[in-house]
């Protein structure tokens, strides 16, 4: 069983990073599907990456170029997985008029206007965001942000239908439904995290991330009847960047 769960982990790294994986781990369609609820502990490895990466350069440079190299090494280990899914779900439903225009944009590798200032958006506020916080808190932020952001991306998979019918896409393998045991050990790693952080900016963060997803899923049960990988990745960013802003939020005295 520990073997098994194994495989699946990292048959997750291997399909959400593009870090090296041993070559016994197997691959079929049955695997990835139960790779799914390892997606936010895949978060934890991304978040992991880029808190080392910005400690380490933290002590040789100012915040903002620590957070900068921080962000790239993420970048770097998911290959922009989620950034590619971020910009081809703006350009869809920025371009689209109806859901087979819509997710014949998404499949497009051309990048549009829509893609390109939502992938302009997203990084800028990444690092705008996490530049703002105490410097203490960033790598924390940056695992619970990774980890969280992965799990609300984990809900749409529990809880929406797959939207496209061809077989050959990549996140075809995923469109099975979570099972609701699944859906909790995944929400248990993307929920860990937020332990780091101290309470009242944990709970107003995750608010904020749970208040984004709604709302995109929202959005593709309108247009598409469902999600799609880009889809994924897009709610992804979106969650991961509420969240830091719920963790900047700060009220009316």
């Amino acid at each position: 069983m520990l073997r098994r769960e194994l495989d699946y982990f990292l048959g997750a790294v291997r399909f959400f990073t593009r870090l090296p994986v041993p070559v016994w781990v197997g691959h079929s369609a049955e695997a990835l599907n139960h790779s799914a609820r390892w997606f936010p502990a895949v978060g934890l490895v991304v978040g992991g990456i880029a808190a080392l990466v910005y400690l380490a350069a933290l002590q040789f440079w100012p915040q903002p170029v620590a957070v900068l190299l921080a962000m790239a090494a993420t970048l770097y280990a998911t290959g922009a997985f989620h950034e590619d899914g971020l910009s081809d779900t703006a350009d869809g439903l920025g371009g689209g008029w109806d859901k087979s225009r819509i997710l014949a944009i998404m499949k497009d590798s051309r990048v549009g206007s829509y893609g390109v200032v939502a992938l302009w958006l997203g990084l800028t506020g990444k690092f705008v965001l996490l530049a703002a916080l105490d410097p203490a808190l960033v790598p924390a932020a940056l695992l619970a942000g990774h980890a969280g952001s992965r799990g609300c991306a984990t809900l749409l998979l529990a809880s929406m239908d797959y939207a496209r019918d061809d077989a050959q896409s990549k996140a075809r393998p995923l469109a099975q439904r979570l099972a609701p045991g699944a859906l909790l050990f995944a929400l248990a790693f993307a929920l860990a995290p937020l332990l780091w952080l101290p309470w009242q900016q944990a709970v107003v963060g995750l608010l904020f991330a749970l208040l984004a997803t709604a709302w995109l899923a929202a959005k593709f049960r309108r247009w598409l009847g469902g999600y799609t990988g880009d889809c994924l990745g897009a709610t992804q960013q979106l969650a991961e960047i509420a969240f830091y802003l719920g963790l900047l939020a700060q009220w009316p005295r």
